[in-house]
């Protein structure tokens, strides 16, 4: 009896597991990884939310002056607190320079791989 209940919650948790991985996307189908843009500017929003934090910004663009609005995503609330950083980190009006990976579709998004507080 007991090696069938053991082995019913090995499934159980194996089917959830592989789930959750399945539903995952590969940062690679929605971010050209082989470039980088350098984005300065001023954050505009900061969502704290699974699976995986957003931050938006106002940054100028690229010698037009104009100002364009970004969409970035981040690692995961989780894996960002492991590595330093807080939900009060950014704040709104904050000038941050940000190194992100572009998204394929040419659209103002991408996948934020630094942040550094201020103009560089």
């Amino acid at each position: 009896m007991r090696i069938t209940r053991d082995l019913t919650f090995f499934v159980v948790v194996t089917t959830i597991v592989a789930g959750s991985a399945l539903g995952h996307h590969a940062l690679g189908a929605e971010y050209d990884l082989t470039r980088s843009v350098r984005l300065t500017g001023t954050v505009t929003k900061v969502e704290w939310a699974n699976p995986h934090v957003r931050l938006y910004l106002d940054a100028n663009g690229a010698g037009s002056g104009d100002v364009m609005h970004w969409e970035l995503e981040m690692a995961s609330p989780n894996l960002l607190i492991l590595n330093g950083l807080k939900i009060d980190s950014l704040r709104l009006g904050d000038m941050v320079t940000v190194s992100a990976n572009p998204a394929r579709d040419g659209s103002n998004s991408g996948y934020a791989r630094t942040i550094r507080r201020g103009a560089r």
